[in-house]
């Protein structure tokens, strides 16, 4: 389960670790400076859970006003949706909304090496026409992958490397 820490603002106050809306509701509603004032701000920091989800947390800019959406996607997104999350928000400029509907990004994903893996991989699905047999060793791959890398990117989230392109 994916923890976080509320960082207070004050100076003089002392933040706290939290799992869900509810406990950071009650702990923060709780928590006084050393001037016994209540504090209300605090910066929100991933501590621990999967690395997906610490980059999930980056990409949305993780913060007071977007932690219980973020806490939210954690729970109820599978790692499919929060790579297209990342890549869409992080990445494409979309923007992170409360009600979060990740197959609603134009966003096209290959879970590929590299650029000429994705240059290989487009030839061999006739995306250039069909291709002789005899001629196959002739194309230069370095060449589409740079002409690819025009429209696409690279990203690496959780370790994995991903080719995309925002549409």
């Amino acid at each position: 389960m994916t923890q976080l820490y509320a960082q207070p603002y004050d100076l003089s106050a002392t933040g706290f670790y939290f799992k869900t809306t509810e406990e950071f509701a009650v702990k923060s509603a709780a928590l006084r400076n050393d001037y016994g004032e209540p504090v209300e701000e605090f910066e929100i920091q991933f501590i621990d859970g999967e690395e997906i989800d610490y980059d999930l947390a980056g990409a949305m800019g993780l913060n007071q006003v977007n932690f219980a959406q973020y806490l939210s996607a954690v729970d109820n997104c599978d790692d499919e949706e929060k790579r297209t999350v990342i890549i869409a928000v992080g990445e494409c400029g979309y923007t992170f909304e409360a009600d979060l509907d990740p197959t609603r990004f134009d966003v096209e994903i290959f879970e590929i090496a590299s650029m000429r893996d994705l240059a290989e991989q487009f030839v061999d699905e006739g995306l250039f026409g069909e291709v002789p047999e005899a001629f196959q060793n002739y194309i230069d791959y370095d060449a589409i992958a740079r002409d690819l890398a025009v429209e696409y990117s690279e990203i690496v989230i959780a370790g994995v490397n991903y080719i995309y392109a925002c549409r």
